[in-house]
């Protein structure tokens, strides 16, 4: 029989985080982001989950490729914008709309020859230094694209570097409502952690969710999945196949990291960095073992972890282990926020760092 690990996607579970941001962001139009392969859940699993946005945002023109092959007719969004002059050619083969963050990019559209003239959002830098025109230089890129016979329309749109966080929104959207006043065009603003937490004042005419459609809460741990009624739309799931009793004084694992201190079982999980659980993940990393919380105990190994048994003393070979998301047997939630937070990451990293090993189901039942 194969290896026992299982990632499990929830479409129920997509479906409700959409549901989730399109009332946040109620009357706004809502991107569903689906970049990096949909967060890793994978772009044809999330699909029909997702029907239901306005339009679907990504970096990827093979992305863009996929989802078009779906079947998806409406807008499509390319956050970065086109990599090359040449992928202007893709953009009107498939009616993408595509960010303009550069003068490269305008000189590429000025250059462009199209029957259809394209939709752009220009994108401002609102602090964060990463891609945008500075705000002194937005107005004069909006009247050299809108003079181009080559765009159709232009919206605007910025990233917030702080909305998760104390440092808050104010500055960024000062910057951001001066430097494109009285210029006509739809506004997309707020990512996950805006629309959450800001809403009433970023919604503006677009919405761009990615990490909340999959369950996490962007500004954990001030927030977690649950207050923001967010279900986890992954899983990841393995069994014990072996278990040992410790003594007080044996070691767990390489370089001995773990000592035990008093008599203990502990269970030998199948999953390990090579499926893309974090090899960091310390002593303490929380667990679920037949629906019961514990945690993993020394260092994670590439196809397997060690996980303490103590609080399930009924556990043994063949046993659920849920390293996040929702125990098929008992319906326990383990937040893939707190695995990423006891490992030193976020939960963005750990969802798309599902290795290509690991076999993936769609809940048919969800």
């Amino acid at each position: 029989m194969p290896r026992p690990i299982l990632c499990t996607i929830h479409p129920g579970a997509l479906r409700h985080n959409l549901e989730r941001a399109r009332r946040g962001a109620a009357p706004a139009s809502v991107w569903a982001v689906v970049k990096a392969n949909a967060y890793g859940h994978g772009i044809e699993r999330v699909f029909d989950a997702f029907r239901a946005a306005d339009g679907f945002a990504l970096l990827d023109l093979a992305e863009a490729e996929r989802v078009r092959a779906l079947g998806w007719r409406g807008p499509i969004l390319l956050l970065e914008g086109v990599f090359d002059a040449r992928d202007l050619e893709l953009c009107s083969r498939l009616g993408l709309w595509h960010t303009v963050h550069c003068d490269e990019q305008i000189d590429w559209l000025a250059a462009h020859k199209t029957q259809a003239p394209h939709r752009v959002f220009l994108k401002m830098n609102s602090g964060m230094n990463r891609l945008g025109f500075a705000p002194v230089r937005m107005r004069a890129a909006w009247t050299r694209l809108t003079a181009l016979p080559q765009v159709d329309e232009v919206s605007l749109m910025m990233h917030f570097s702080d909305a998760d966080g104390p440092r808050g929104i104010d500055a960024a959207m000062a910057a951001f409502d001066e430097a494109t006043a009285d210029l006509p065009g739809e506004r997309c603003i707020a990512n996950s952690a805006a629309l959450l937490r800001h809403a009433a004042r970023t919604r503006a005419d677009w919405v761009r969710p990615g990490i909340v459609l999959y369950g996490s809460a962007p500004d954990f741990p001030e927030n977690d999945a649950a207050h923001w009624q967010l279900q986890p739309g992954m899983t990841l799931a393995t069994r014990l196949i072996g278990v040992q009793s410790l003594q007080p004084g044996d070691t767990v694992g390489y370089g001995s990291g773990f000592v035990a201190e008093q008599p203990m079982r502990i269970g030998i999980a199948a999953v390990g960095y090579a499926d893309g659980y974090p090899r960091h993940a310390p002593t303490g990393t929380p667990v679920l073992v037949e629906g019961v919380r514990t945690r993993v105990v020394g260092r994670v190994s590439m196809d397997m972890v060690t996980v303490d048994l103590t609080p399930v003393p009924d556990a043994g070979f063949g046993s659920e282990v849920v390293l996040w998301g929702r125990s098929a047997l008992h319906g326990t939630l383990l937040p893939i926020d707190e695995v990423a937070r006891a490992s030193g990451t976020v939960g963005y990293e750990l969802m798309c760092a599902v290795a290509p090993r690991v076999p993936v189901m769609v809940d048919a039942l969800e």
